[in-house]
């Protein structure tokens, strides 16, 4: 039923592209970032893409290193894997994926920005990046799924299973506050089955679990401690020029409090905040 589901608006698109002329062509030596938009079947350049360091990421020492060292995998040409970032708001999920980005962009990868209404078109995305002489991360930002929600099951379908599926020059990069992209109910937990000394979960878990296993990486991003916080305030203080004094401290834990939440974002729009004060 999920698959009829998705089908009848990809049908609709189709019907939609025939009757629009083709979309340009981007030349992918002067853009560096694109978004997908899956109504019009075509690519729109992102002329001022954010640019994040990764040195300017911290406290996420072990994530930056597993992306980036998949990403230098990908771009050389060497098997790779689709990656699923979770974890706290705030983390640095969408930055760390930017950041690599910006790093292997002047060595041929290209981003595009998929939304989630885009999702049950990604094999018409495949089939115009196919061609191309570039490496792709298709990013999906703030990913998760209702029930019986349209492009699920394509995107199930995307990362394993499809003969539309992507080319060996593209990868998928996602980020979700959930780990299993979905809502997860009491009832399905007590579907779970005991047999012996083994555990078998009901089949509404089972296939919740299926999309997030069919990442071939899954890098997790915690909850900040204090000292980590005030670090990141700190640093990004005196990149902005207004390096911290005897007050710092307690504005930032002030600020903090105020959000209702301690994390790397939070420290960035506090700094802002901090260096326009000054």
């Amino acid at each position: 039923m999920t698959e009829l589901t998705d089908l009848i608006p990809r049908l609709a698109r189709l019907l939609d592209r025939l009757e629009a002329p083709a979309a340009p062509t981007l030349d992918w030596k002067a853009v560096r970032a694109a978004r997908w938009s899956a109504q019009s079947g075509g690519l729109k350049p992102i002329l001022h893409p954010q640019r994040v360091a990764l040195k300017d990421l911290l406290d996420v020492d072990e994530q930056k290193q597993r992306v980036d060292a998949n990403t230098r995998q990908f771009v050389a040409g060497k098997p790779a894997n689709n990656v699923l970032l979770t974890g706290a708001r705030g983390g640095g999920k969408s930055s760390l994926v930017k950041a690599v980005h910006a790093k292997y962009a002047p060595k041929g990868l290209r981003l595009i920005e998929v939304d989630k209404a885009g999702l049950p078109s990604l094999p018409d995305l495949f089939d115009l990046l196919a061609e191309a002489d570039y490496r792709f991360i298709v990013f999906i930002d703030d990913l998760t799924f209702a029930e019986n929600e349209p492009g699920y099951a394509s995107l199930k379908a995307a990362l394993d299973g499809s003969l539309a599926g992507p080319g060996d020059n593209v990868l998928i990069y996602a980020t979700s506050n959930r780990r299993h992209l979905m809502p997860e109910f009491m009832a399905e937990n007590l579907a779970t089955r005991h047999i012996g000394d083994e555990i078998h979960p009901g089949e509404a878990t089972e296939e919740k679990v299926s999309l997030s296993d069919r990442f071939g990486l899954w890098v997790a991003f915690h909850a900040m401690e204090q000292d980590a916080y005030l670090a990141i305030a700190r640093h990004w203080a005196a990149t902005l020029g207004a390096p911290a004094d005897e007050r710092f401290e307690r504005a930032a834990l002030q600020w903090s409090l105020g959000r209702g939440a301690r994390n790397g974002r939070v420290a960035w729009q506090f700094a802002r905040d901090w260096a326009g004060r000054q």
